[in-house]
């Protein structure tokens, strides 16, 4: 029932549907499109009819890429029953308190099996802590579809490794993990992936594997960006530049080059949760991991805590002061803004009576509305700001100088809070402005 599936893609006679069109689903399926015949989907009815008229809202391919690629953009779960291969590329966020929150892998699987057919092959690329491949999703699949796994269909996961608004590090460059439920279904979607993927793929030991290997790759980030960040609230108290120690001690061939910063995102900031959780349930404490999540989570507070410091150092009143900041997404040259912890930053400033004027050009600001509330400023209309905070290294913000700070800023001393440490520290002391970065 399965032989062959990987020839007849190629023949394009079966098709591949990715479920799932956000900045990691979206790059795959035009990838995939270039080889065989792909439906995209996605149950967001206005991103859909974006793609259709050429338009890539997440910047990861570009119009040009969407406007020439032959992907069968649709809302309709329907067309799902004319693929045979299956690409689940759903978020996975943690709610409130920091639990897994499966609701869009569990929606996605859902949907998959009210419209699964005999002899399919379904691979999840969706970052979740071992176990839940097999053990959540796999009921779901056989309860809608009435189907059995390991019969009637099989599967496998494939843990993405896109790195959003990043052009060099793409799913063609970077070495790609595959596991399937059996040799038969891990040689498929093997060979599969090998058709887009120029770097190769990593066949692992068990779909398990896979998924544990996903999570730990940022778990691991995130402990050494936390180090990085205790270093910077250590070195702040003793009158040290946190960027000048790392940069001397990167200089030793070892010294891994991790940045303080704050930790948002889909991934970091979200993935040594999954680990967590799943270690809880086996009856382990997470020491380290846990450690490190409250050192990044907290950085936001710390950042706004320095603003006010600085308001204060200026002679500046800090109740009703205006403080602009400069990005708002989760990471540099990349609109989303799902999971950003620059509102962090906002939120902490607004506790002390600060009101945070913020601009982004890169940020989709629908969404920021939507999720925040936060209505951004044109970044060539903020003036007689108090304090003015760097809080994302967006391209656009590279060339900013000391006349183009002072020209946000009101009266007193100039106040830059770099967080990234993007501009030239000794320029802007020269000039006698105020800077702080972590």
């Amino acid at each position: 029932m399965f032989s062959g599936l990987y020839e007849k893609l190629i023949n394009r006679e079966e098709k591949l549907s990715l479920i799932g069109l956000g900045y990691v689903g979206m790059p795959i399926a035009v990838a995939f499109a270039g080889k065989m015949n792909v439906i995209g989907y996605d149950l967001n009815r206005k991103k859909m009819e974006l793609y259709k008229s050429g338009i890539d809202p997440t910047r990861e391919v570009g119009d040009e890429a969407i406007k020439n690629t032959s992907v069968e953009f649709t809302d309709d779960e329907t067309k799902l029953r004319e693929a045979k291969f299956h690409i689940v590329a759903v978020p996975t966020p943690v709610n409130d308190d920091h639990t897994p929150d499966l609701t869009p892998v569990e929606g996605a699987s859902r949907i998959l099996g009210r419209n699964l057919v005999p002899g399919s092959i379904v691979v999840y690329e969706s970052t979740v802590y071992p176990g839940v491949t097999e053990e959540v999703c796999v009921p779901i699949l056989e309860k809608k579809s009435g189907l059995r796994c390991g019969v009637d269909f099989k599967i496998g996961y494939s843990p993405e490794r896109i790195n959003p608004g990043d052009k060099v590090h793409r799913l063609e460059t970077i070495t790609k993990i595959v596991s399937g439920m059996d040799e038969e279904s891990l040689g498929c979607i093997a060979k599969v992936y090998e058709t887009v993927v120029r770097a190769g793929v990593y066949r692992a030991r068990s779909i398990k594997v896979a998924e544990a290997a996903k999570v730990i790759e940022n778990s691991q980030r995130d402990i050494n960006i936390a180090f990085m960040n205790e270093l910077s609230i250590i070195f702040n108290k003793m009158g040290i530049d946190t960027k000048s120690v790392l940069e001397a001690a990167g200089t030793k061939w070892n010294f891994l080059p991790f940045r303080p910063g704050l930790v948002g995102g889909h991934c970091i900031g979200v993935d040594p949760y999954y680990l967590t959780y799943k270690a809880e349930a086996a009856g382990y404490h997470s020491q380290v991991i846990l450690a490190g999540r409250r050192i990044n989570d907290d950085m936001g507070r710390y950042v706004a805590e320095n603003a006010v410091k600085k308001l204060i150092a200026a002679g500046k009143n800090v109740k009703n002061a205006r403080v602009a900041i400069l990005g708002f997404t989760f990471k540099e040259n990349c609109p989303d803004t799902r999971n950003t912890r620059v509102t962090d930053i906002c939120s902490e400033l607004r506790e002390y009576g600060i009101n945070p004027v913020i601009a982004d050009p890169v940020a989709d600001s629908d969404e920021a509305l939507r999720l925040y509330g936060v209505k951004f400023t044109d970044i060539s209309g903020i003036r007689d700001a108090d304090a003015v905070i760097l809080a994302v290294a967006h391209d656009e913000f590279r060339n900013l100088g000391v006349d183009d700070i002072k020209a946000m800023s009101g009266e007193g001393k100039t106040i830059l809070l770099d967080i990234k440490g993007m501009l030239d520290r000794d320029e802007f002391e020269n000039a006698g402005c105020l800077y702080w970065r972590l």
